[in-house]
């Protein structure tokens, strides 16, 4: 009868796991530019409860890709530009509060071509490299080659006291899928792009004034958690 009912619970941790195991997020970004769609990641719980909530409560709508630098990424979520004035320098705005580094390269999230990150304050005011509540960037990056990467991790030991290494998947990833490996270990990916990224494609390589905005506005017209 012990053995029964040893067999029993276990079967039935086994099925609360399975069935307590966390929904994935998706999030849709419609855009001037076309639809873009996230996924975020379980592994950066914070950070994903975030940016759902704010999606949900209409946070996003409206608001423009202010930051847009080519062959790096394109960056959102200043609630200030929702009326920006054309030409208005951007990228102050934000809620109140800020969110704690979740940094996942041992679980294989890094600047990859098409991840969703967390913009932040800079190391100066803000050692314990916490998120922005509201903006976000979306990484487009370079292809690199070896000599690059190598370049590429002498400036990450710099930075991070020889902390983030480039390990030989992360460096197979940038060598052919491309990204900006410079910012592993310093600000938070927590989402990829798993539909439209031709649509990032498309905003990185607008025009630009010489603060990065868009000279014609680029919007997100409406974000909303996908069903």
């Amino acid at each position: 009868m012990k053995k029964l009912f040893y067999c029993w619970a276990v079967a039935a941790s086994l099925l609360c796991l399975a069935s307590c195991k966390q929904k994935e997020v998706h999030v849709v970004l419609e855009t001037d530019c076309g639809t873009i769609e996230l996924k975020l990641y379980n592994q950066t719980p914070q950070h994903r409860d975030n940016f759902r909530a704010l999606v949900a409560e209409g946070a996003y709508d409206s608001l423009l890709f202010h930051r847009v630098i080519r062959d790096f990424m394109i960056q959102g979520g200043d609630p200030d530009s929702k009326t920006a004035a054309p030409g208005a320098l951007l990228g102050e705005g934000d809620r109140p509060y800020t969110i704690p580094a979740e940094f996942r390269l041992d679980e294989g999230i890094y600047h990859r071509r098409g991840t969703l990150a967390a913009a932040r304050e800079g190391d100066d005011v803000n050692p314990a490299q916490r998120s922005s509540a509201m903006q976000f960037y979306i990484v487009w990056g370079q292809i690199f080659d070896e000599e690059g990467l190598d370049k590429v991790q002498k400036r990450l030991d710099a930075r991070t006291d020889g902390r983030v290494k480039l390990t030989p998947a992360m460096r197979e990833t940038y060598k052919t899928v491309g990204g900006t490996p410079h910012l592993d270990g310093q600000y938070t990916v927590y989402g990829e792009v798993v539909s439209g990224l031709d649509v990032v494609d498309a905003i990185q390589n607008v025009a630009t004034d010489s603060n990065d905005r868009p000279l014609q506005d680029v919007r997100i017209l409406r974000a909303y958690v996908k069903k």
